[in-house]
């Protein structure tokens, strides 16, 4: 599909990639760019100057809410659900489950309740496009990110699911594998980290391509090519990041 005269829900979209999708979208031509957050702090003070730019408070994992929202955005033909959280939450050494509960509800509910919303919507805008910015950690678990780590591979299980169910009403459903990203959320973790706007671009490239898969950086790439090649290989090189007690 065409991003130019596109009109765009980004959801995560006050800070990291989300912040950068929305400046990719305003470079790239789209008509309308719907920014939500539960932060709107930037998105408000961008708006000012960007009049295609309509800033939304949103708690995705809040189905009511959700549901206001697609209500004030009838007209979007293309929703990016970015909004995620993580943390350094194993799974058999955490002493207590509230984090991954948390974890799970955002990314793998969440996103479930923005698609659940908006694919009448696109539905009726002439079929349009899901994108779920997934991660590595959705191909190979990753231990020190346990709990994160197995909310995206949930989430990958139901992008393929709801690409299956979304078919017939022609909505294109794309999974991105970003590897780790430079923003505030990956601080603690040396580089190589790719840049926010290597991940929108490439993401933009692979909407007007109809893809539905896109490893967009060179970590993901890598991975992507060892899950082909060895994977037990690429399972046993994440164990090994888990570090000691």
């Amino acid at each position: 599909m065409k991003v130019s005269d596109s009109r765009v829900l980004v959801t995560g979209a006050n800070q990291g990639i989300g912040q950068a999708f929305v400046g990719a979208f305003l470079s790239a031509g789209a008509a309308r760019i719907y920014g939500a957050d539960l932060n709107t702090d930037w998105l408000e003070k961008k708006a000012v100057e960007e009049k295609r730019l309509l800033p939304l408070t949103l708690d995705i994992r809040d189905t009511d809410q959700v549901a206001n929202v697609a209500e004030h955005c009838p007209d979007i033909d293309l929703l990016i659900n970015n909004a995620a959280i993580t943390q350094h939450t194993s799974l058999i050494r955490a002493k207590k489950l509230d984090r991954a509960r948390d974890i799970i509800d955002t990314n793998y509910f969440g996103t479930l309740h923005m698609c659940r919303a908006f694919a009448p919507i696109l539905k009726a805008n002439g079929g349009g496009m899901i994108v779920n910015i997934l991660s590595i950690a959705a191909l190979v678990h990753i231990p020190r990110v346990g709990a994160y780590s197995a909310s995206k591979a949930a989430e990958l299980s139901m992008t393929q699911g709801i690409r299956a169910e979304l078919t017939e009403q022609g909505t294109r459903v794309l999974a991105v594998f970003p590897g780790p990203v430079d923003t505030s959320f990956s601080t603690h973790r040396p580089p190589p980290k790719a840049p926010p706007l290597e991940i929108t671009k490439a993401t933009l490239d692979a909407i007007e391509q109809d893809l539905e898969e896109l490893y967009p950086d060179a970590v993901a790439k890598e991975v992507g090519a060892e899950l082909i090649r060895d994977p037990k290989a690429l399972e046993r090189r994440f164990a090994a990041q888990l570090p000691e007690k």
